[in-house]
């Protein structure tokens, strides 16, 4: 399904990360992948990685330092020449953008996030534009739906409202040079950065009432798997979507019926 793809995979700290099972799950259906991690997390991904079926080399890559995507670039072209794909799985936010008043936060703390979970997908777009083959690529981005309001991700739920959109007018800027451009809205799942949402167990607790069907938090393979097809060519005419892997959760507008309650209203308006 990926054989001779070759990929970048950003944001591997540990291999309960969405990152790492896309890597697992890419290596085992025949993808070369490079990893990248910020470098104050270079360590842990070094660690994390050597657990794939294939160690790959792992990059410095801060998303917000123009210098990093350079260097990234020039190690790729020495190392590959061209770049078939990328997983953009970075995200940050300050916690006074989560846990705080929504209208009172610094907006240095916003720009912060901003340009960490949601400008940086167009820098990772523009490395994938530099260095994919003539025959294109495909970008993939990790999202959480923004249609809705979430309370309780504040600044973050902005943050990934941005994101849909940039994704959005990367399709369509990139679509000059056959690149793909498309994000997965996963369920909630217990990685180090879902447990960092304040009052986490908030989500799954909603998630075990409405999902149609079961969604498991400790399991990122779904998701994993949905990366890979659309890096597969598979998916050579999706670009522009999201792709909703969450047990049918964002088209249920109530929970189920409890035990003991009554059935379908039957009164009048």
């Amino acid at each position: 399904m990926l054989e001779g793809k070759r990929l970048i995979i950003t944001g591997i700290v540990n291999d309960q990360s969405i990152a790492f099972a896309c890597a697992k799950r890419a290596q085992e259906l025949g993808a070369e992948i490079v990893a990248t991690a910020r470098p104050q997390d270079r360590e842990l991904c070094e660690e994390a990685v050597k657990s794939l079926p294939n160690e790959p080399e792992v990059l410095d890559l801060d998303v917000t330092n123009s210098e990093h995507f350079d260097r990234v670039a020039d190690r790729l072209r020495a190392k590959w020449g061209n770049v078939d794909g990328a997983l953009h799985a970075v995200a940050f936010a300050p916690r006074e953008t989560l846990a705080g008043d929504f209208l009172d936060v610094r907006p240095e703390r916003v720009n912060l996030a901003f340009h960490t979970s949601s400008f940086s997908y167009m820098s990772l777009g523009r490395l994938l534009r530099d260095l994919c083959p003539p025959s294109g690529g495909s970008l993939v981005g990790l999202d959480f739906d923004a249609a809705v309001t979430w309370p309780i991700y504040n600044w973050m739920g902005v943050c990934k409202a941005a994101l849909e959109s940039i994704n959005r007018y990367l399709a369509f800027h990139l679509g000059e040079r056959l690149i793909r451009s498309n994000l997965i809205a996963a369920g909630p799942l217990e990685t180090r950065a879902g447990k960092g949402i304040p009052n986490f167990e908030i989500l799954t607790e909603a998630w075990a009432e409405r999902a149609p069907l079961p969604w498991d938090p400790t399991d990122p393979y779904p998701v994993a798997d949905a990366a890979c097809f659309l890096f597969s060519d598979f998916s050579r005419a999706i670009t522009g979507e999201i792709l909703h892997v969450d047990s049918g959760f964002n088209f249920v507008a109530a929970g189920r019926k409890r035990d003991g309650q009554a059935g379908a209203h039957t009164g009048t308006s």
